[in-house]
């Protein structure tokens, strides 16, 4: 195993963001030209998603042409059709006959409540990514869908943390590449799963970073409604997988959630995680999905250290060394 790097390593994946950063949201788009077998395993007790039934193995469609991961809540599903638009006009999409329609399934995350609830992700924004999308590195941080992210809402929002969108890769010595990319918008907070040091969370009354838990012990319940928050991934690789193994690497990549944020999976969140296989490489799915689940760690770790401070709320890199040590809750 060698050097790690994005999802846009991977043969025939792009990647574009569009954003508005006055309103603090935005979307970004993995598009795949060229079609991708795909998969979803959606973990979340409230998630916002579209075209995600079809990617159920014993269904019709058997390539996707992008996905579209945004912020606004269900608002930002507009974006997708924007997408949509894009792909059209390259005359990118299945053919039925009279014409070409792009598959684009799509999931938000909840950011309305830093920045303006009333600016959202629209079609004209994701034409936009979609219009953006390249194979240069991808831009991590506060872009796209990592816009309005924020983590460690169990204290209440006033005392969360930014969080953005962040990318990792994996390539081996026999071809075979995995990538992922995620906006991390969790309501619990984010561990480094190599040290177990906690990056982002909740902080206490004195800025420090204080254990979800601890407030979940205290008050039982967080003062958020449900569905407020979310992480939305995409795994992404060049093996040669059906519909069947795609959305079984959907399911095992969750376990890279569950090693870097805690807790997961809550009433408050909607995570949800798409799987792509461009083909090209024989592996096994026991592989690809173990590695998923390794590559998504890392790119959830990078979501927050890229991430800025913004909205009133600090970031992992801003905060003082103080602040950094963690709150026993006393």
């Amino acid at each position: 195993m060698s050097e790690k790097r994005s999802i846009v390593d991977v043969p025939g994946i792009k990647v574009g963001h569009a954003q508005n950063r006055e309103a603090l949201t935005g979307c970004t788009v993995v598009l795949c030209e060229g079609g991708a077998v795909a998969g979803v395993d959606v973990r979340g007790a409230a998630p916002g998603t579209r075209e995600t039934d079809l990617l159920k193995p014993e269904n019709l469609v058997q390539q996707v042409h992008a996905i579209c991961l945004s912020g606004g809540s269900a608002f930002g599903l507009d974006a997708c059709v924007g997408v949509m638009k894009y792909l059209e006009e390259r005359e990118i999409g299945l053919d039925v006959g009279v014409a070409r329609v792009p598959i684009v399934p799509g999931a938000v995350l909840f950011d309305l409540a830093l920045g303006d609830a009333a600016v959202r992700p629209d079609r004209d924004m994701g034409y936009q990514a979609a219009a953006s999308a390249s194979s240069e590195p991808v831009t991590e941080g506060n872009v796209g869908a990592g816009t309005g992210a924020t983590v460690g809402k169990l204290g209440g929002f006033a005392r969360a943390m930014k969080s953005g969108i962040g990318s990792s890769a994996i390539h081996l010595p026999n071809g075979l590449i995995v990538g992922a990319i995620a906006a991390v918008n969790a309501v619990g907070e984010v561990r480094d799963p190599k040290s177990g040091k906690l990056l982002a969370g909740p902080r206490d009354d004195d800025g420090r970073i204080k254990e979800s838990r601890l407030f979940l012990m205290e008050d039982g319940a967080a003062p958020l409604p449900p569905g407020s928050n979310t992480t939305i991934a995409v795994v992404a690789s060049n093996a040669n997988l059906n519909k069947t193994q795609v959305n079984k690497v959907a399911q095992m990549a969750h376990d890279g959630l569950a090693r870097t944020i805690y807790p997961v999976h809550t009433m408050y969140d909607g995570d949800t995680i798409f799987a792509l296989a461009t083909g090209g490489v024989q592996a096994s799915v026991d592989l690809v999905g173990t590695l998923s689940a390794d590559i998504l760690a890392e790119a959830v770790v990078r979501a927050v250290l890229m991430a800025e401070t913004s909205g009133g709320l600090p970031a992992s890199r801003d905060l003082s060394k103080g602040s950094r040590e963690v709150s026993d809750g006393s």
